[in-house]
């Protein structure tokens, strides 16, 4: 059964059944709380939450959502996708279990010709919840399901809630029985691999408490109406009737990966794990990025945008390494065929088409310039750092191909994973925070493009811009002039970037630390210019940098001013969540710790102080646990205007570098925790700052810290990767998470003494090895030649070894050359050293010039002096000619 037509049986099955069919909404809801739509029941949630009341009593919809927190997963196993169709059938308040439990089964296990899906009914299993015994009794006694084949789970697995303060409720969830070649028997508690999961029946009755985790929260008590929510995977079911083990081989995906085939040569399947990977790759991120290009999302260098960006980077590599060659254009054809494939059930892809493919074949066209740079010094710095006989890039590398050649460190981390490789991780975040210093430092003459500020006199003598951002965020304006290329222009056209000056605007200009508002320019007549950033000029006159998307705009136009909502809301949390941090350093510091330097973004912070030295780490979780525990305080944010005088004797902190005047405007935050004289915008009660999360402290000077951190749902991120971060440790080494920490302390000791142990082992081989190697030394000439391979040294080992024999034979013309090789293929290294006594060198045998005969034969490069010289190479196929030329040249 195709997949479309197992879509179109649900839809008609609940439509039958009295729902009405809701289309799939976009992926791109407006909820902060989520990057895209990963659940069929998002779009419901405003009438789960009682925030709307449903149009109708029952609905149906298959939605599609993505889920991006695998993406280093896909293709790796067969489970892990980032687009996906979810189907479900939804209540509201009307019908409950016994329907619910009816209306899926009857689906499931109808005949073809019935419009079910013709399962047979001894290959499913449901589970229910611990308690729940009405749900054990519908399925028992009225669908006629086994006791046998009925479990019952816990919290975790068969209990559902939104991870938030409100409904929840239980969960019977259908396992499918694949068959005892996929696993043991005993049903979804003892094998999930075997027994999969098709349908989630939620039962949402009760109301949750505050607390985290899948477990850890109360059940409060009951809802006042029972609803029901469902999820179906389109995707599971289609591997099921369709016969196949996993989703890349349903007929929505193994087309793509056909047609990657053809395109590359290679073969899906063919014993090639490495290949194998890539197909899913491409099959899996092509259908995503089509389905978010569909929906409005464009290739960037942040949030959406950049997971797209990286999907799509990741289908062209994909290709490459496939085997596509570097000018052969390959996404236009991929993405039309996801198109193809998908269109039937999402007609709006066809509609759309001609644009989804431009975009996608912009992002190939520019990405394939950064591969064709990037690569080739992606490869010489994996080179040289082999050479080096190291296994790390170094941060300078990966940093230039940031910087230089638009190279994602998340693509260099990629491939040099690939390479056997590690990267400096820390070297290049040093760097990145340098350029921002660098770039911080020279912002005003960027800002204002080194341009004669005197065109701006005559906007300066007509007086300051009245600001309005503080009350609103859309405000009607006047143009008052267009300034581009440092001249004053009548009129400017769709396409070209220039400065506008309003009269009024909402648009916060960059000062006190926090970066400018984004946001629009438009007119009633069409004309549309993206805000990208405003800078004060003479604290009075707001200059807006502007690039022109539509239309044309003339000085004199009325216009609309707005701001982007979400960047506002952003930067006030990290404004307002400044003055918290930095009232929360003066209460564990003391008042010395006064402000010397901030800067604010939505999401982030970081705030210099004058310290005497670092925070320890118990500070650290005391400035933090003090902010926090003023963001649940919720204490109301005032601000007002006063004198300077009255200001300071209120006891108001001023802000660093600024000067005032007789009246300033005070930002105060419950009372007496933190009131500072401030021009920004700020949240209205500290509640919505959301948490703070201190990420770091440094040294920025002498006398000066800084300390950085996420509000917000960047913090709500960075936590939950941390807490992601500690599960995976704590399943790894299979201890509570409380305990991890003891855990690595006591690997780290047993790791120490096994190196201990390791290179005593060593250094008995290697003084084994000397007397051998002496014993086997051959005469050439006059000179004695020591030579051989002396695996499992590094170049100090080797080095030692080498200085020991040659003590031996300290009183002979002698040259002692040792080679110690290591590992195979690409991940091969041949550190050697060669060392002469007195008397070679007397004889004009010196180790230097030595060493610069033999590296090339072996790979690599190196030098020294005439005493002692080293090298390393990635050839040990060469070591014997690198011998054999030692005897040539001592003969």
């Amino acid at each position: 059964m195709q997949t479309h037509d197992i879509r179109k049986r649900f839809l008609d099955h609940f439509i039958k059944a009295g729902h009405t069919e809701v289309p799939s909404a976009s992926l791109l809801l407006d909820d902060p709380n989520l990057l895209f739509v990963n659940a069929g029941m998002v779009p419901f949630k405003p009438y789960f939450l009682g925030e709307q009341t449903p149009p109708y009593a029952r609905a149906t919809s298959v939605q599609k959502c993505v889920r991006t927190l695998d993406i280093d997963e896909v293709g790796i196993t067969t489970r892990h996708n980032t687009f996906f169709q979810m189907a479900g059938n939804f209540s509201f308040g009307d019908y409950f279990k016994r329907e619910a439990i009816n209306f899926a089964w009857t689906l499931l296990t109808n005949s073809v010709e019935d419009g079910g899906y013709g399962i047979d009914p001894q290959k499913l299993w449901p589970t229910v919840y611990l308690d729940d015994d009405e749900a054990e009794a519908i399925w028992r006694d009225e669908i006629g399901v086994p006791a046998e084949r009925i479990q019952r789970r816990g919290l975790k697995d068969n209990y559902w809630s939104m991870g938030v303060p409100g409904p929840c409720g239980p969960c019977s969830e259908i396992f499918y029985d694949r068959g005892p070649e996929y696993g043991i028997e005993g049903g979804p508690e003892a094998d999930e691999d075997r027994y999969i999961e098709i349908w989630n029946l939620v039962f949402m009755q009760n109301v949750r408490g505050p607390g985290g985790g899948k477990d850890n929260y109360e059940i409060l008590g009951p809802l006042p109406k029972k609803n029901i929510d469902t999820g179906m995977g389109v995707e599971r079911v289609a591997c099921i009737l369709q016969g196949v083990d996993n989703v890349y081989e349903t007929d929505l995906l193994k087309p793509i990966i056909d047609l990657a085939a053809e395109l590359t040569g290679r073969s899906y399947g063919a014993g090639s794990h490495a290949d194998d990977v890539r197909f899913r790759v491409i099959a899996d991120h092509a259908r995503t990025s089509a389905m978010l290009i569909g929906d409005g999302v464009l290739p960037g260098n942040d949030g959406r945008g950049y997971v797209l960006r990286r999907l799509l980077r990741r289908v062209v590599r994909s290709m490459r390494l496939l085997g596509a060659g570097d000018n052969q254009a390959t996404m236009g054809t991929i993405i039309g065929k996801v198109i193809d494939l998908m269109a039937p059930s999402y007609p709006e892809l066809e509609t759309k088409r001609a644009d989804i493919v431009k975009v996608a074949v912009g992002e190939e066209t520019s990405f394939a310039k950064t591969l064709a740079a990037g690569s080739k010094l992606f490869a010489d710095a994996a080179t040289a750092t082999r050479k080096s006989a190291s296994t790390t890039i170094t941060g300078a590398d990966a940093f230039t191909l940031h910087d230089t050649y638009g190279f994602p460190i998340d693509l260099t981390l990629e491939m040099a994973a690939e390479a056997g490789l590690e990267v400096d991780q820390e070297g290049f975040t040093a760097l990145m925070a340098e350029q921002k210093q660098r770039a911080k430092a020279d912002a005003t003459a960027r800002k204002t493009g080194h341009a004669d500020l005197s065109v701006y006199r005559d906007f300066l003598d007509r007086g300051p811009t009245e600001f309005t951002g503080f009350d609103e965020l859309v405000s009607e304006a006047r143009v008052l002039g267009l300034v581009a290329d440092g001249a004053r222009v009548p009129v400017a056209t769709a396409g070209q970037e220039l400065t506008v000056v309003l009269n009024r605007t909402p648009l916060y200009a960059e000062s006190g630390g926090q970066m400018a508002d984004v946001g629009t320019i438009t007119t009633g007549s069409g004309v549309r210019l993206s805000v990208t950033d405003v800078q004060k000029l003479g604290k009075s006159v707001w200059l807006h940098k502007v690039r022109v998307d539509e239309g044309e705009i003339e000085e004199g136009d009325e216009v609309l001013a707005a701001v982007d909502t979400a960047w506002r809301h952003g930067a006030t949390q990290g404004h307002s969540g400044t003055h918290m941090v930095h009232a929360a350093l003066r209460e564990v510091l003391g008042p010395g710790a006064t402000q010397a330097g901030s800067l604010n973004r939505p999401g982030y912070l970081r705030f210099d102080f004058n310290a005497s030295g670092p925070v320890t780490e118990s500070q650290r979780r005391e400035i933090e646990e003090i902010a926090n525990a003023a963001v649940e305080a919720n204490y109301q944010v005032n601000t007002f205007e006063t004198g300077l005088n009255e200001a300071k004797a209120m006891g108001a902190m001023a802000l660093f570098g600024e000067n005032y005047g007789d009246v300033v405007r005070v930002v105060e935050i419950g009372g007496p925790f933190s009131m500072e004289l401030c021009g920004g915008t700020h949240v209205v009660s500290s509640s919505q700052i959301g948490p703070i999360t201190l990420i770091g402290e440094s040294s920025v000077g002498s006398g000066v810290r800084r300390v950085e951190a996420y509000v917000g749902m960047d913090s709500f991120r960075f936590l939950s990767k941390e807490r992601a971060l500690l599960a995976g440790l704590a399943s790894s080494l299979k201890v509570p998470s409380e305990e991890v920490p003891g855990r690595v302390e006591q690997l780290v000791t047993k790791l120490r003494d096994a190196e201990k142990e390791l290179a005593r082992v060593r250094a008995e081989q290697a003084q084994a090895a000397v007397s051998g190697l002496l014993d086997t030394a051959t005469t050439v000439g006059s000179t004695l030649v020591v030579e051989g391979r002396v695996p499992g040294l590094d170049a100090n080992g080797l080095r030692s070894v080498v200085t020991d024999l040659r003590g031996r034979v300290a009183d002979r013309q002698a040259v002692i050359a040792l080679f110690s090789p290591s590992g195979d293929g690409p991940d091969a290294k041949v550190p050697f050293v060669i060392a002469t006594t007195p008397a070679a060198r007397d004889a004009g045998i010196k180790a230097g010039d030595l060493v610069k005969e033999v590296a090339p034969l072996v790979g690599g490069r190196g030098g020294g002096k005439p005493d002692l010289a080293q090298g390393s190479g990635t050839e040990p196929g060469g070591i014997d000619a690198a011998l054999s030329r030692i005897r040539e040249f001592v003969g």
